[in-house]
């Protein structure tokens, strides 16, 4: 399957913004890149780099005014939804990858040791398996609302599970907080996710958020936010917490005036032969390619 996804952001800085952004699509196991291309206007330099997870991060620097930045991609991923193996039984600690631990510590948004005792009162008593993990996701899908626009930058895992809502960030970062305390690795993804094969959704396309945990020897895919396996998800990054992933981190006052973002199934021979028309309701008269 194919899948078209990519974002166009509008900035307004006040003066010059060293800034990092976090929207391109990894390339990994679970899907390949077949075309992407990047503008950006005014134009600037760039400079790519990988950070300690492996995500791809662009650097740069922002200018005084308006600044326009689109990315967009094309991804052969898996037709078949995430994949689910119950019975499958955890990893004890001891037995765990070194690559793993980090992600049963406690983090900038996740205070896995604070609800510790709430994460074994709830769930201690479920199967030591994959089951578990997914308990953490029913409970929480269960007992979270979500509710467009009602969370923050500074909302933490604790700060959900007193208030009871968020957004999808804050499933997951809760979700991510919950498997830590039972000491399951576990970390928070971003990234996109077209409405494949679920009807009807209401509101405007957006990043989504959704985490992995790791049992048997991987790591699996969870969302705490849909609690469904669903096609099509492609990963922007992955790290401790929303700290790690953000998606524009900038060092001074910059502010998003505008963010589009698109995730749609598309034809299986889109950009084989290298062309691509521009994004549905977008075009690239006056956005100048940034430097490689």
């Amino acid at each position: 399957m194919r899948v078209r996804v990519g974002c166009e952001f509008q900035y307004e800085a006040l003066s010059t913004v060293p800034a990092v952004m976090l929207v391109r699509a990894r390339s990994d196991g679970t899907h390949r890149t077949v075309y992407e291309s990047r503008w950006v206007d005014p134009a600037l330099s760039i400079r790519e780099y990988h950070d300690s997870f492996g995500n791809t991060c662009w650097r740069l620097t922002v200018p005084e005014g308006i600044t326009t930045l689109r990315y967009d991609a094309v991804v052969d991923v898996d037709d078949e939804p995430d994949p689910t193996h119950p019975g499958t039984p955890l990893t004890p600690v001891a037995e765990l990858p070194d690559d793993a631990l980090q992600f049963t510590l406690p983090s900038r948004y996740v205070e896995s040791d604070i609800l510790s005792n709430d994460a074994w009162r709830l769930f201690g008593n479920t199967p030591y398996s994959w089951e578990r993990v997914q308990a953490v996701c029913d409970w929480i899908h269960t007992n979270i609302q979500y509710q467009g626009g009602s969370s923050s930058p500074e909302v933490t895992a604790l700060t959900v599970y007193q208030r009871k809502v968020g957004v999808c960030r804050d499933f997951a970062l809760l979700a991510v907080a919950f498997c830590r305390a039972l000491n399951i690795p576990a970390r928070y993804t971003f990234g996109y996710l077209p409405d494949i094969a679920v009807g009807v959704v209401e509101g405007a396309m957006d990043f989504h958020a959704w985490f992995e945990a790791f049992i048997g020897g991987r790591w699996f895919t969870f969302d705490a936010r849909h609690n469904v396996p669903r096609i099509g998800r492609v990963v922007i990054g992955y790290g401790r917490d929303a700290a790690d992933v953000a998606m524009t981190t900038s060092y001074g006052a910059l502010r998003l005036e505008r963010m589009t973002v698109w995730a749609d199934e598309v034809h299986p021979e889109l950009a084989d032969d290298g062309s691509v028309p521009p994004p549905p309701g977008l075009s690239v008269s006056g956005v100048e390619s940034a430097e490689q």
